[in-house]
């Protein structure tokens, strides 16, 4: 086993690497957590059309994405793909295969939420001549939204940790980076714990932050 001040040194060394790789899964973390809120979003208002079959195909879209591995998904469309004549970049792939599959999760999440509210005041404000469009966006998401909160916090969460799976299409993230640390000294278990380190950190920073959310916008039970 080696020293820590070798792999100090070592860490050292790659540290401008480290940082940057560490930029890139914040980037990647941010990005997919808004645009899967967005198409989440989209994708739960469809889920209430009146159309059995934009209905159907919704909850048929919902079921794959939650059923299909992520890491099945990167695989399919990085190295499945350039067959068929689409080669896309690391980040192109791991951005919109992450947003699809967190799109699935947020609208079960909004769904759920929505399955909860009192149809009284969606069916008085039908009454009083609002438009389906304006009752979902004036009355519906706001509720639902807040009252998914501890949901839609966990997935950003759940959106961190699961961008360490990008490495393995070549996606250089901070979990990359800590691989190349560890393949240059071969003290994995301290470059393994450095990771996971910072990634404990930095949930807990989503969690006080979304503590906070929660206090601020949560609807009392």
């Amino acid at each position: 086993m080696g020293s820590w001040p070798s792999f100090i040194r070592d860490l050292t060394e790659q540290m401008p690497l480290i940082l940057a790789g560490l930029v890139k899964t914040l980037q990647l973390a941010g990005l997919v957590s808004v645009s899967g809120l967005l198409l989440g979003i989209v994708v739960f208002y469809l889920t209430l059309s009146r159309s059995t079959y934009i209905r159907n195909a919704i909850n048929a879209y919902i079921s794959f994405f939650i059923g299909m591995p992520l890491i099945v998904l990167l695989f399919l469309m990085y190295y499945g793909l350039p067959q068929w004549g689409v080669r896309l970049s690391p980040f192109t792939v791991a951005l919109i295969g992450f947003t699809f599959n967190v799109a699935a999760y947020n609208a079960a999440y909004l769904k759920t939420a929505y399955n909860g509210l009192d149809r009284s005041q969606l069916e008085a404000a039908s009454a009083q001549g609002f438009n389906p469009l304006q009752i979902f966006r004036l009355i519906t998401l706001p509720q639902v939204i807040r009252l998914s909160i501890p949901a839609l916090t966990n997935q950003v969460i759940a959106n961190l940790k699961d961008s360490s799976v990008a490495f393995l299409i070549q996606y250089t993230e901070f979990f990359a980076r800590v691989q190349e640390l560890a393949a240059t000294n071969f003290q994995f278990f301290k470059a393994y714990l450095l990771a996971a380190l910072v990634y404990l950190a930095l949930v807990s920073v989503i969690v006080l932050c979304a503590r906070a959310i929660e206090r601020r916008y949560l609807i009392p039970a």
